[in-house]
């Protein structure tokens, strides 16, 4: 799982970071069925949490686990730099949303080569809400954006309105997703929407975090060949 280590919202003076649920809900979902889990960011270290993400309203089944969890909060504290993550070593990435990624990931080289690499291993990429703005620059062997005529989605513009932030935010996710090519979909807003083509799984907001998790994971389970 790769996290956000931009904790700035623009120049508003805000914090921001990563969403909680974002986080937890994947984190556990892997963790429960019986996954390795490692956490890494561009700094090392804790990660920012956007204080907007832990508010009482926002608090679900997975937050209040996590919060209650001395160990996952240890895993947190402690993330691996992502420059010094060997793609070789693992079997997939998810990446969890929250403003921050925005600014750092979608432009971090550590993190584009972690993308690049691993779709061409063969292995699936997850990116919910926020995160699907870390593709922006990621590209395919033959140049093409690597959301070029793929099914994707990404926090929607109507979304991004109803938070009060696109002339904030450093790009639209929908707007860059459709700019790069990609065959764009949403459904009405904070309804979960998970989209899958090839080895990209793309979540559209916060509700949609751990349906793209169980979708990552089924995408690990080996088919029965049945003999043939």
């Amino acid at each position: 799982m790769v996290l956000t280590s931009h904790d700035r919202l623009g120049t508003t003076g805000a914090k921001t970071g990563f969403w909680l649920e974002e986080y937890a809900s994947p984190y556990y979902a892997f963790l429960d069925a019986g996954a390795t889990v490692t956490v890494a960011s561009p700094r090392g270290g804790k990660p920012p949490l956007d204080p907007a993400s832990d508010t009482p309203a926002q608090q679900t089944e997975a937050t209040l686990r996590f919060k209650e969890d001395p160990a996952a909060q240890a895993v947190l504290a402690d993330t691996r730099i992502l420059s010094g993550v060997d793609p070789a070593g693992y079997d997939a990435v998810f990446y969890p949303g929250g403003h921050g990624p925005l600014w750092d990931l979608a432009e971090d080289a550590s993190s584009i080569a972690l993308i690049e690499a691993m779709l061409k291993a063969g292995k699936p990429v997850a990116a919910v809400c926020h995160a699907p703005g870390v593709l922006r620059h990621v590209r395919t062997p033959s140049g093409r954006p690597v959301t070029y005529d793929r099914a994707v989605t990404g926090f929607s513009n109507s979304e991004e309105a109803a938070a009060g932030l696109t002339k904030v935010v450093p790009f639209l996710v929908e707007d860059m997703l459709k700019e790069q090519g990609g065959i764009y979909s949403n459904v009405p807003d904070w309804q979960p929407h998970v989209v899958t083509d090839g080895l990209l799984i793309t979540g559209q907001n916060p509700a949609s975090s751990a349906p793209a998790a169980k979708t990552l994971l089924l995408s690990l389970v080996p088919v029965p060949s049945f003999g043939y």
